[in-house]
């Protein structure tokens, strides 16, 4: 992993997704970050926010990597102090955010 490698995927990190080990292995994120992030994730029907989608279809579980986690660990392999961003900020949309923002000012 180099930079330019790192800033790409965090450009595609929303803070909402879950991205599919397969999706991660063809974007190259290192296969310890994978084994290391990957977990099964379980719809909440209470609101959409909870609710997992994949491929446009509703689906009860799935597994893979949560992109705020992916962002978390891009923003640690850039040198970041992700625990104090992590702590300031309220969604995991506003981490991915923050993130990439202290990546611009670094």
């Amino acid at each position: 992993m180099n930079r330019s490698h790192a800033l790409m995927l965090l450009s595609e990190c929303t803070g909402d997704d879950i991205w599919s080990i397969e999706y991660c292995i063809q974007r190259l994120v290192p296969e310890a970050w994978i084994k290391q992030l990957q977990d099964a994730y379980e719809s909440g029907f209470d609101s959409n926010d909870a609710t997992i989608f994949y491929r446009e279809k509703l689906v009860s579980q799935f597994e893979g990597v949560r992109d705020v986690d992916l962002a978390c660990k891009l923003g640690q392999f850039l040198g970041l102090d992700v625990d104090r961003i992590v702590s300031s900020q309220h969604s995991r949309t506003s981490v991915v955010r923050a993130i990439r923002e202290a990546v611009e000012e670094s």
